[in-house]
């Protein structure tokens, strides 16, 4: 059997430029949080409702009246070695950036990058295959898109949607006393460490990752919410922390409330850490208060792929793992 994760040095989410770093990079070129903000009307034009100035998961242009159209794109190394569970979870993972946005999804393109002289072309039917089988459940074709020949496989997809703008969930919208809730467990990342090193297969991790985040967005938008953020690559306080700065509040987190997945926590104790794990960790700690251990900051850190939503109220279903709180002189994020 072919191993797909060891075709990457890395794989799903946890292999995103770490947050301190591409921020720099994206203010340095002119379109970075802080930038686009000031430049916005004079380079785009007011159309443009949500880009990088907030760091919110995709952007959204003004169509008419209320109407909004939703641009985002996502794609990795392979994170799990059955390809079509691959496929399933990338585009679960594409996907969820329109639902984090309160939008559905629209249309989709296949991003993929393939090694075509080392691995056999079933396999990248199969990556392609799982993607169309997620992307049929979300009623979002996919009607093309691009390839290319690449040293590493990866796959993903650009994916277009809509959006009502009366009901647009995006990251400054937090307010003191909202309630924060997740709708997915954390510890994909450890356990996807430890597949990747030892091949051992978490099938309840892999359920998780291919679950999609439409329903979770929906009762988000019923209930009235206006600021939610999905929990990808930078961690839970990491996506937390962005929140947080963007609304220009506080937030404080109840590490006994919140959901792991089974193993999680064995796997950190044997050592299976992403490093993406750990460069969220160190980004978010000067901006942290806690006396909790290391170890439980490691695991709120934890870099997800295709995980929950983070949603500042309260949803059926989804436990409260803290509260938005007013912004003070200390740290943004406090963890108890």
């Amino acid at each position: 059997m072919i191993r797909l994760t060891q075709t990457a040095p890395g794989g799903g989410c946890s292999c995103k430029v770490a947050p301190g770093t591409l921020e720099r990079l994206l203010a340095a070129a002119g379109s970075g949080i802080g930038v686009v903000a000031t430049a916005r009307a004079a380079s785009s034009g007011p159309d443009l409702v949500c880009g990088t100035e907030h760091g919110d998961d995709a952007a959204v242009v003004r169509l008419d009246g209320n109407r909004g159209i939703v641009s985002t794109t996502d794609f990795f190394p392979p994170v799990v070695d059955d390809a079509f569970d691959w496929g399933r979870i990338a585009a679960a993972n594409a996907l969820s950036d329109v639902y984090a946005m309160g939008g559905e999804p629209l249309v989709a393109l296949s991003l993929l990058a393939w090694p075509v002289d080392e691995l056999p072309e079933e396999l990248a039917v199969e990556v392609l295959r799982g993607g169309q089988v997620v992307a049929t459940e979300a009623a979002c074709p996919i009607a093309g898109g691009h390839s290319i020949t690449d040293t590493t496989p990866k796959y993903g997809l650009a994916v277009t949607g809509t959006v009502d703008l009366d009901h647009l969930l995006r990251n400054d919208a937090a307010r003191p006393g909202d309630p924060l809730s997740l709708t997915k467990p954390l510890g994909v990342g450890l356990l996807n460490a430890r597949h990747k090193a030892t091949g051992e297969r978490f099938d309840e991790a892999v359920a998780v990752m291919a679950t999609l985040n439409r329903d979770a967005a929906r009762a988000a938008v019923a209930a009235g919410v206006r600021a939610a953020t999905d929990i990808t690559g930078f961690g839970l306080l990491g996506h937390l922390f962005k929140m947080a700065r963007a609304s220009g509040v506080g937030a404080v987190v109840d590490a006994a409330a919140v959901p792991y997945l089974d193993g999680a926590r064995r796997a950190l104790a044997d050592g299976f850490v992403p490093g993406g794990s750990l460069r969220n960790l160190e980004w978010v700690r000067p901006h942290l208060e806690s006396k909790a251990a290391d170890d439980e900051l490691v695991l709120l850190a934890d870099a997800q792929t295709s995980g929950g939503l983070l949603v500042a109220g309260e949803i059926p279903g989804a436990p409260v793992v803290g509260e938005v709180v007013a912004a003070g002189d200390g740290p943004l994020l406090r963890v108890r």
